[in-house]
């Protein structure tokens, strides 16, 4: 598999006149070849910057109406990768779309901490925003049957699902690709985006969340164990969250008093960056943490079908203390969707509890044989 196609390949409809179309995600997840593949379709007459050219970045900086103008003279669309690395971009790209009847634009950016920043205040309904996740297995249905997708899973359990590594023949050179894309790419980006003195304390705390997927994290014994305070462990992993490498799922309660909710879980956006950081590519039968690398799945999934399908849902984990729990409920059109992700078929019970304080709530297994409309299928 050579290319392929992305949710979004067709940006025409995403990015009217006098409009910003900012597009997020990780490094490497797509974001400039979805671009260019848009550019190079395109009828308008368009102009390709990047936010690392720093010619660009002091010509612009200073946000002055007439060097913007000039800039965008002469072009119907203007494209800039990377713009959070540009000072004052929002407010520059304010008085573009405010000032140039009938431009267009669109910028990318690997960091929603650094471009919304920026961008959120100045563009206020003025921009269109997408995430672009590593490739979903709603994209790859496209390609592949169900039986298909299924004979795929080790893969995409060990290796994960940035388009490089769908793309790599084999599975020495996914594991070398997605090892060198976690060294070089992903945290290269987060510690220049804080300056962050100690490196070695963020990969430390990405290792240990790495092995407590599913469970609840604590700030203090995280804390503990790399010897540093709480509030530098809570800083630094709503950094990881806001650079797209995790997810941050928090409890779910509403009226009973013994459920829990204070502590959060954390997922991995990809799966091979999990295992990069860990050093583990070991087949699934020789793992004991298939329960992990199962539920973490299910949970990105499900995040990228979500946000491709437009469905609006708030999502939690529900645990009680005595130990009553559900891995994943979605609070979706005022009726609540409970599923428990288990990686072989089994008989589980819905909890007691669940039963009697959310009496119409939906509860359902999603395990190997039943996955696929979970995370494809239309809802």
């Amino acid at each position: 598999m050579d290319k392929i196609t992305r949710y979004y390949n067709d940006l025409e409809k995403y990015n009217p006149p006098n409009k910003v179309l900012v597009i997020y995600g990780a490094r490497q997840v797509g974001k400039t070849t979805l671009l260019k593949r848009y550019l190079s379709q395109t009828p308008l007459k368009y102009k390709l910057d990047s936010g690392d050219n720093l010619m660009l970045r002091e010509s612009l900086e200073q946000a002055d109406f007439k060097t913007i103008r000039e800039y965008a003279h002469g072009y119907d669309l203007i494209a800039i990768d990377e713009a959070q690395k540009i000072p004052n971009i929002g407010e520059i790209l304010k008085i573009m779309v405010d000032q140039i009847p009938g431009i267009r634009v669109i910028v990318t950016g690997s960091s929603s901490f650094e471009l919304a920043g920026q961008v959120g205040e100045p563009l206020t309904g003025r921009k269109i925003t997408l995430t672009l996740y590593p490739i979903s297995q709603m994209e790859l249905s496209h390609y592949y049957n169900s039986v298909e997708l299924k004979g795929n899973l080790p893969s995409y359990l060990l290796y994960g699902s940035y388009p490089e590594i769908i793309t790599s023949d084999s599975e020495v050179e996914k594991r070398d690709k997605i090892t060198e894309l976690t060294q070089s790419y992903l945290l290269r980006d987060i510690l220049e985006l804080d300056k962050i003195r100690n490196p070695k304390i963020l990969l430390d705390l990405l290792r240990l969340i790495a092995f407590q997927i599913g469970s609840e994290v604590s700030y203090s014994e995280l804390a503990q164990k790399l010897m540093i305070d709480a509030k530098t462990v809570a800083r630094y992993l709503d950094l990881l969250e806001k650079s797209f490498v995790l997810y941050n799922l928090r409890g779910f309660s509403r009226n009973l008093r013994k459920e829990i909710t204070k502590k959060g879980k954390y997922y991995f956006y990809d799966l091979g960056i999990r295992n990069a950081l860990i050093a583990n590519f070991n087949p699934l039968p020789l793992r004991d943490d298939i329960g992990q690398l199962w539920e973490n799945f299910l949970v990105i999934e499900r995040i990228k079908k979500q946000a491709y399908q437009k469905i609006l849902a708030n999502n939690y984990f529900w645990r009680t203390w005595d130990q009553q729990e559900i891995d994943w409920l979605e609070d979706r059109g005022g009726t609540l969707y409970g599923y428990e992700f288990k990686w072989s078929k089994q008989k589980v019970s819905v909890p007691k509890d669940w039963l009697e304080t959310y009496e119409h709530a939906k509860f359902e297994v999603i395990h190997q044989d039943n996955y696929i409309p979970f995370v494809v299928g239309e809802e």
